[in-house]
């Protein structure tokens, strides 16, 4: 839990603090943007919650931070909070919330339909949250973006039974008994409304999901910058090939869609037409060799 003496000096005068454990992951930012804000390395309170709406998305922000780096100088009942997630976003998309540590606060999401629900990368696995998917219909499948943002995939395959996704460049020793592995790098439709495309670059085996031709599950490929307003990608966190990275943002630009969904940086949604001229420019600077910040 968060503590008072690490509580960091960019915080506002208050009752709720960031401390020096924060990991700058921006599950906060994602949350609560009218009370927390990116600073040097660490995210902080700019903003005391100013009333009960204000103060819930708080507490939701304080639920789902991956290392507990949120903290109260007065106690809070938190059960609104965590029964809060997985939250609405629309269309039968969910965020899930409960950011894992060790996939370092990466977002994941819960696609609710008739044709058997879909949980895009691992949350980390909190009884509130597994409770609260079992009302929803459980987890059919469980859709890995790549390596890196796993995190307790074996503890949601072992409750709900769901198969797991994952591109076979990808596999690791911890990820070896995946129940599906997809290959290459053309484009794999499961059913009429998801379709899986490979994006290496940031590691070896990327892949988006299209759900609906609105919804791009990004993974770490591509994010929202809501610093610059801008849809961006960053060499400075591709662990593979910024090459193919560019590539592969190519392909990805013949698809439309309206919600950008990702691992890490902000969602974002904006008319498929913008959408797309935004991933537009974001080649031309990767392919300028643009630095951009994660």
């Amino acid at each position: 839990m968060a503590t008072l003496s690490k509580r960091l000096a960019s915080n506002v005068a208050g009752d709720f603090f960031v401390d020096s454990t924060c990991i700058d992951c921006g599950t906060c930012r994602q949350v609560a943007s009218e009370s927390f804000a990116e600073g040097q390395d660490a995210s902080y309170v700019w903003h005391q919650p100013g009333g009960e709406s204000e103060r819930h998305r708080a507490e939701m922000a304080l639920v789902a931070c991956p290392v507990a780096a949120i903290g109260t100088e007065v106690k809070h009942a938190f059960a609104a909070a965590r029964a809060a997630f997985p939250e609405p976003i629309e269309g039968g998309v969910y965020y899930c919330g409960w950011a894992a540590e060790s996939s370092y606060g990466a977002r994941s999401y819960l696609i609710v339909r008739p044709g058997g629900n879909v949980l895009v990368d691992s949350p980390r696995y909190a009884a509130p949250l597994v409770a609260r998917m079992e009302e929803l219909g459980g987890v059919r499948w469980m859709f890995l973006t790549h390596r890196d943002d796993v995190a307790d995939h074996r503890k949601f395959h072992d409750h709900f039974g769901c198969e797991r996704i994952l591109h076979r460049a990808d596999v690791v020793s911890g990820t070896r008994d995946v129940e599906i592995k997809l290959h290459g790098t053309n484009p794999v439709a499961f059913d009429d409304e998801l379709l899986f495309i490979p994006v290496p670059g940031h590691t070896p085996g990327s892949v988006c999901l299209l759900y609906r031709e609105r919804f791009l599950f990004s993974g770490d490929h591509v994010w929202w910058d809501a610093r610059r307003e801008r849809v961006s990608a960053s060499r400075s966190v591709c662990w593979y090939d910024w090459e193919e990275q560019t590539a592969s943002m190519q392909r990805l630009a013949a698809y439309r869609f309206e919600w950008l969904l990702p691992g890490h940086g902000m969602r974002c949604n904006l008319p498929a037409d913008q959408m797309s001229e935004q991933l537009a420019r974001c080649i031309r600077r990767m392919k300028a060799k643009i630095p951009e910040p994660q």
